[in-house]
């Protein structure tokens, strides 16, 4: 059984995602855009700063029937 890969992204909020006008705004964009993994919100004194993702992409084990 394989292990699943992972690809790891930040947005910083004072630059946010394209489109988005705030915040959250860009989570949404962020949470739409997700189909497997996590998404972390940095705070700093009482402020979101950061956003982080991380996506988890499953990759097919071969079976014992397959060469």
């Amino acid at each position: 059984m394989s292990a699943p890969s992972s690809n790891s992204t930040s947005v910083k909020v004072e630059n946010p995602v394209p489109g988005a006008t705030d915040w959250l705004d860009a989570l949404r964009q962020q949470v739409s855009s997700l189909r497997f993994g996590v998404i972390q919100i940095v705070v700093h004194e009482g402020r979101v700063v950061q956003i982080e993702r991380t996506e988890k992409f499953r990759i097919p084990s071969k079976t014992s029937t397959e060469a």
